[in-house]
């Protein structure tokens, strides 16, 4: 079969690979002019990097694997840790933070030379009982049997196919960068929790910080010219090491990603186009479940595809499997934490320290379940 695959990031790269692998024919749109190479790094739990090596892409010596994750409080005490050794071991992978630039060329070197055409925004796409054809904006045309939509939170795939507006404004942001450590992180990874948001940080490999500030935003925020000025006022007087993480950035190390929202739909495409990842189901990155979710996409889409004797029935069966899951992700991760609100109360110091008792054991064996609710993988 032949495939249509709009957009290069890591789930259009990634279902590449799948589909590749599956041997069907593959073509990837990509609108930039080349490789997408920005965006700081990414969290794979154990599902996703377990879905990468089915994809045969090798992550040994990539990032930072992760051993351990702790949730303090805004003062930087800690309530929480959990044990990811021992969740790698029970699932079989570990783990990991990965540039999303090292993440991107992993993948994209197992595909052929030219399997990418940069610069082929889609403006025009129609579907018949034969295939799909797609006009870009330069006014070349492909053909194919099918078309998977993975051009991320603003598709054009799901605005054609669909139809509707884009993902919705939350009402908050994610300031995140990477950037040189300015002290040993080690294998851990660090949630900070307090009323006036979160902060997190991780090691990203090759003495690389992985840091993100999630707070209040909205479009016409005046303070978004001066971001580490209005973060340092926001989160003074929080515990180690937010000031000294704070102090060692630069003007031009914080990129904004504001947060979004899809109502995931019931049926992720139509007739012989489906959609995956932000595409199909954006999501705040709170519990970095954006990536991993996407990655669940491409195992389930690949093997309904291997499996439906009619490209056409593709969509209800993938959309059938994926649909409960990925809602449940986007609920958690647009509830689990608050950046403003009434909400914001559960966070404070005192209410955290009450309700965060739970011995490491009992705390990732509760992760280990979630993981596992959230993945048909592990």
């Amino acid at each position: 079969m032949r495939v249509l695959v709009v957009g290069a990031g890591i789930g259009g790269l990634a279902a590449a690979r799948g589909l590749v692998a599956a041997g069907h024919e593959v073509v990837v749109l990509e609108q930039a002019a080349e490789p997408r190479l920005g965006g700081g790094a990414v969290t794979l739990w154990c599902n996703g990097t377990a879905i990468l090596g089915d994809l045969g892409v090798d992550l040994e010596g990539a990032g930072q694997r992760l051993t351990t994750l702790c949730l303090r409080t805004a003062g930087g005490r800690q309530v929480l840790e959990f044990d990811l050794e021992a969740l790698a071991e029970r699932f079989g992978s570990a783990a990991r933070v990965i540039p999303r630039r090292t993440l991107i060329t992993l993948l994209g070197s197992g595909l052929a030379e030219g399997a990418v055409r940069f610069g082929a925004r889609v403006a025009e796409l129609r579907t018949d009982g034969d295939g799909v054809r797609v006009r870009t904006e330069t006014g070349q045309e492909y053909g194919g049997d099918f078309l998977v939509g993975a051009d991320g939170v603003r598709s054009r795939v799901r605005a054609l196919v669909l139809g509707g507006g884009q993902a919705a404004l939350t009402g908050a942001a994610t300031w995140q960068g990477l950037t040189q450590a300015p002290f040993d992180l080690g294998s851990t990874t660090t949630l900070m929790v307090g009323r006036q948001g979160d902060f997190g940080f991780m090691g990203a490999g090759d003495g690389l910080m992985q840091w993100f500030f999630d707070v209040p935003w909205s479009s016409d925020a005046a303070a978004r010219d001066k971001p580490l000025e209005t973060l340092r006022r926001r989160f003074a007087g929080w515990g180690s090491p937010v000031e000294r993480v704070l102090a060692s950035l630069e003007d031009g190390d914080a990129e904004l990603f504001p947060h979004t929202r899809h109502r995931v739909p019931r049926r992720w495409g139509d007739g012989r186009c489906a959609l995956l990842g932000d595409a199909a189901h954006a999501m705040p990155p709170v519990m970095a479940q954006g990536t991993n979710q996407a990655l669940e996409d491409v195992a389930a889409l690949v093997d309904c595809l291997d499996a439906a004797p009619d490209p056409a029935a593709v969509v209800a069966a993938y959309s059938s499997r994926r649909r409960r899951q990925a809602a449940l992700a986007s609920a958690l991760a647009s509830h689990s934490l608050a950046v403003s609100g009434p909400r914001t109360l559960m966070q404070s110091e005192y209410l955290m320290r009450m309700n965060g008792a739970a011995p490491p054991r009992l705390a990732t064996w509760g992760l280990g379940r979630l993981l596992r609710t959230l993945s048909d993988r592990i």
